[in-house]
């Protein structure tokens, strides 16, 4: 139980850490994947991406995700033919693992029961190198939601999270977390992607963080613009949307309405009724948030 809102919301964070064993469940698997990969499209190596790579994942809930760096000649010009002979060459290799899939940009092998014990594999190719703000960095033509390619380059996307959440004394990281813990716990289809940008672009113009409050305006924020594509802040991957489909951005809007006007309510509640302000966030975490 936790006596106020901080110590909550710190209670919360150590909550949301992945676990190590649950990485290694997935990692153990990575020379496997790599020689399917190796042999079947003549990848070079496996690099690790996303929310374990770059330190913002929500325990049980974030996969594990590598780009497989294959020669352009070994992958085909339409993408979404290529990622189905990956999984193709990944259900052979792993016969015994059922429910292998494309999940574009990659395709999805889940090797235990929950999702962190899941591994991403994206087919990629190298592109070049393109100058940030944090120098020049790799990037890679990853498959796209339409049979093409489009930029990725990992590098530059952590190293631009890293820069707000030194600057921020290490509390960004902690929010983009609650962020995609409220996303995962309330199944709400918005990429994990979408939300790491949309937050840190958020957190460029703040000084402090304070975690209700934040939720909160990143909330109302997000509600406001109704979703809108977020032009890539270092200017590699375009606009990026925040849903994958027209349908799952209507289900998104429909729950982002509710959390926002829950976090609102929240707020108002933080300093003349503490426990209908845990009441409300323990809504908006769907019973996930410590009591009081």
């Amino acid at each position: 139980m936790a006596r106020s809102l901080e110590e909550g919301f710190e209670t919360f964070i150590g909550w949301l850490s992945p676990l190590l064993s649950e990485h290694q469940k997935a990692t153990a698997h990575r020379e496997s994947v790599k020689r399917c990969m190796e042999n079947n499209f003549g990848c070079s190596s496996l690099i690790e991406t996303g929310s374990f790579g770059n330190g913002t994942g929500v325990r049980h809930y974030s996969d594990t995700d590598y780009f497989a760096r294959c020669p352009s000649d070994r992958l085909w010009a339409d993408s979404a033919y290529t990622l189905r002979k990956v999984k193709e060459a990944l259900q052979y290799t792993f016969s015994s693992t059922s429910n292998i899939m494309v999940k574009t940009p990659a395709v999805q092998i889940p090797f235990g029961l929950y999702k962190s014990e899941t591994m991403e594999v994206t087919p990629a190719y190298y592109g070049g190198q393109v100058s940030t703000p944090f120098g020049d960095k790799y990037y890679y033509k990853i498959p796209d939601y339409t049979g093409g390619w489009m930029d990725s380059s990992p590098g530059a996307h952590i190293a631009y999270v890293n820069r707000e959440n030194d600057r921020l004394s290490g509390k960004l990281k902690p929010l983009i977390q609650m962020i995609k813990a409220w996303k995962f716990y309330n199944a709400v289809p918005i990429t994990s992607f979408y939300l790491e940008l949309r937050v840190t672009k958020y957190a460029e113009n703040e000084k402090v963080i304070v975690y209700d409050i934040d939720i909160k305006n990143i909330m109302k924020m997000l509600n406001d613009n109704q979703l809108a594509g977020l032009r890539d802040p270092m200017g590699i991957s375009g606009n990026v949307p925040a849903c994958k489909t027209l349908a799952k951005r209507l289900e998104a809007l429909s729950k982002l309405n509710t959390a926002a006007t829950r976090a609102i309510k929240a707020v108002e509640n933080r300093e003349k009724n503490i426990t209908d302000a845990f009441y409300w966030w323990n809504l908006f975490f769907n019973g996930h948030f410590p009591s009081r």
